[in-house]
């Protein structure tokens, strides 16, 4: 298992700064944006496709720092019902995947997307219950247009051996794992989990039991390691689905935390233990956005605490059984 990051938070300096001071750090891989929510401040997309020479200028600079990419990430809505944002979405994940593919990285990182409540909607429409009827025929037509561009997507990525993971996340169709794994048996094993528990967290959704859960069908393509804490004086006045602002920290029910600092050292233990049960050997990329603290501190903090949680060698035999 390796300690990864996702870049955004270290935006402001150039991947040739930015390389070291991971690499000094124990950090063994990168998760660049490449569009999207993320932008591409590291890797810019168009600069790096179909370009051998680029790309071989990347990859030396990652040799030297003795550094992966784990993922490329482009988070952003493709199912929009503008058909406009959609497209540019669109062309941000396809041409992503397509770049992995050259870079033999292997995985690309994004959001489901949300589409509108109907054909004529113009805004897209999160759907968080049944009822009245009209919520469960809009969730229905939301799935049928996921259906129909994941399957696209899927085959797009056999094409170039790329895994999409996708990051179960709020305001998108795709938020916990029962919605994800329905995805993936609609459209096939090339669509998976960016496993992401800090949007779990306060869903009430238990970590190891979702990690089970999508790991007995195989559906973990990639990690992130990011916390939350739920302040129960807010959420018990006006429960979990705030729209307070981010920066309105102490009115909100819960922040995004450093990893350590929304649940400890031994629930993250655990999480490691569990991806191991289930197979998962890849990186846990640290994603920063604890607004109590500077993108420095929290990444230096949260990779402080991996580095004790994970484990860097392969089991032994149990020979105590034996």
């Amino acid at each position: 298992m390796e300690i990864g990051v996702h870049t955004p938070p270290l935006a402001d300096e150039p991947l040739e700064s930015a390389l070291p001071y991971l690499h000094d750090l124990g950090v063994d891989a990168i998760e660049p944006g490449v569009g999207g929510h993320p932008g591409q401040a590291h890797l810019t997309r168009s600069e790096y496709v179909d370009n051998e020479v680029e790309q071989t200028e990347l990859r030396d600079l990652l040799d030297e720092y003795d550094m992966r990419i784990s993922a490329l990430a482009t988070h952003n809505n493709p199912l929009h019902p503008d058909d406009e944002r959609a497209a540019e979405a669109d062309t941000e994940l396809r041409e992503a995947i397509r770049l992995a593919g050259q870079l033999e990285v292997g995985t690309v990182t994004c959001f489901s997307g949300l589409p509108a409540g109907s054909p004529n909607d113009e805004t897209p429409n999160w759907i968080t219950a049944p009822w009245p009827p009209q919520h469960a025929d809009a969730l229905e037509y939301q799935w049928e247009q996921a259906i129909e561009y994941w399957g696209e997507i899927a085959d797009h990525a056999a094409e170039h051996e790329v895994d999409v993971a996708i990051e179960m996340h709020p305001n998108m169709l795709i938020y916990e794992p029962h919605g994800m794994a329905r995805l993936r048996e609609e459209t096939g094993a090339r669509i998976g989990a960016n496993f992401d528990p800090s949007h779990l967290y306060w869903q009430g959704i238990t970590i190891t039991d979702a990690i089970r859960y999508l790991g007995e069908r195989d559906a973990i393509h990639h990690v992130h390691a990011k916390d939350t804490r739920i302040y129960d004086a807010q959420a018990r006045e006006k429960g979990v689905l705030d729209t307070t602002p981010y920066s309105d920290e102490p009115n909100r029910s819960w922040l995004f935390r450093s990893v350590g600092y929304g649940h400890g050292e031994a629930h993250w233990k655990d999480i490691v233990s569990t991806l191991r049960m289930v197979d998962y050997d890849g990186a846990l990329s640290i994603e920063h956005e604890d607004s109590l603290t500077s993108s420095r501190e929290g990444l230096e903090k949260a990779i402080d605490l991996l580095e004790r949680a994970i484990f860097e060698t392969e089991p032994g035999e149990a020979y105590w059984a034996e």
